[in-house]
């Protein structure tokens, strides 16, 4: 039999055939991605093959099928593994807040490199705007400039005042969606507004202003009403990048690679190196220097690793 996974809660998972019917199922062998090593081998949103088990009403998933693309994030409890999120998306709505919890330029980024590493188009939100001053939809415009530029889309929404969720459900329709973001920036209250009905837990607390925060322990794909599927994941700590190269890295900074090609040396990472098309982009203001900032993080981060890995094979 043939079907998706539509839920996800560690050892079981629930696989809706092709004829609508949904089956709990466990896994049979240990499954790999591109020589990684996963928490998790199977996802929301992967296409499986299974066996029903002989005299249940349970199933045993035998193989994945091949992915169109997936999103990972580095474990944050197993130092050399990664966390298959979520697996063959239309696109991603990553949810992000100016404040109640603090806007965090360089988190969107990191998500943001992991997403154009499969091409996968993304959205970002910016939610609560009930809560904004003038001072915060000033720096809400300076996000919206900078992410726009370079070719990702921005939109400003309230579950509470119903700002902007039609045009969320516009690029949700019809759609395979991640949705995607800090605990506490209201995908669960978002997300109830967008699909009334699903009653998706939201939890009081005060230290965001008594807003709600994301308590989701499992992914899980909902159908809408309005056509489309949205995956619904537990709140995202961090993102590090054990599976990225240092080219990696620059390579999927977007606006980096246009530039990239005007470099002195093929192999630029626009950080020491001379006559870097991209450092004279930041300088001219071409390119974000927030944007440039970030990246140098990542790339300290990376470059750090690769030299730890390489003391461990000593």
């Amino acid at each position: 039999m043939k079907g998706i996974i539509i839920k996800s809660t560690g050892k079981w998972y629930n696989v809706r055939l092709e004829n609508q019917e949904v089956i709990r199922c466990r896994i049979k062998g240990k499954f790999k991605l591109e020589g990684l090593r996963l928490t998790n081998p199977v996802a929301v949103g992967d296409r499986v093959l299974l066996d029903q088990e002989k005299g249940l009403d349970t199933g045993i998933i035998t193989k994945v099928l091949a992915r169109d693309n997936y999103i990972l994030r580095q474990s944050t409890r197993r130092r050399h593994f990664m966390h298959l999120i979520a697996s063959n998306l239309d696109q991603v709505v990553l949810i992000s807040t100016i404040k109640y919890p603090s806007l965090k330029l360089g988190f969107i980024d990191r998500f943001l490199l992991t997403s154009e590493s499969h091409n996968i188009p993304t959205y970002i939100i910016i939610n609560k705007a009930d809560l904004y001053t003038e001072d915060d939809l000033e720096l809400y415009y300076g996000v919206k400039a900078i992410y726009e530029r370079i070719g990702y889309k921005t939109l400003l929404t309230s579950a509470t005042t119903g700002e902007g969720v039609n045009q969320l459900k516009d690029i949700l329709k019809d759609k395979v969606t991640l949705i995607a973001g800090h605990s506490g920036v209201g995908k669960s209250t978002l997300t109830n507004a967008i699909q009334p009905g699903l009653e998706l837990v939201t939890q009081e607390i005060s230290d965001y202003t008594n807003k709600g925060m994301h308590t989701t322990t499992f992914a899980e794909m909902h159908p809408l009403d309005f056509g489309g599927q949205l995956i619904d994941t537990p709140g995202i700590k961090e993102f590090g990048f054990i599976n990225m190269s240092p080219q990696d890295v620059a390579h999927n900074y977007k606006e980096f690679f246009e530039y990239s090609s005007k470099c002195k040396f093929g192999n630029c990472l626009h950080i020491n190196e001379p006559k870097c098309a991209v450092k004279e982009a930041v300088e001219n203001g071409e390119i974000s220097e927030l944007r440039y900032q970030s990246y140098l993080s990542i790339q300290e981060e990376v470059a750090g690793r690769n030299y730890w890995e390489r003391q461990t094979d000593w």
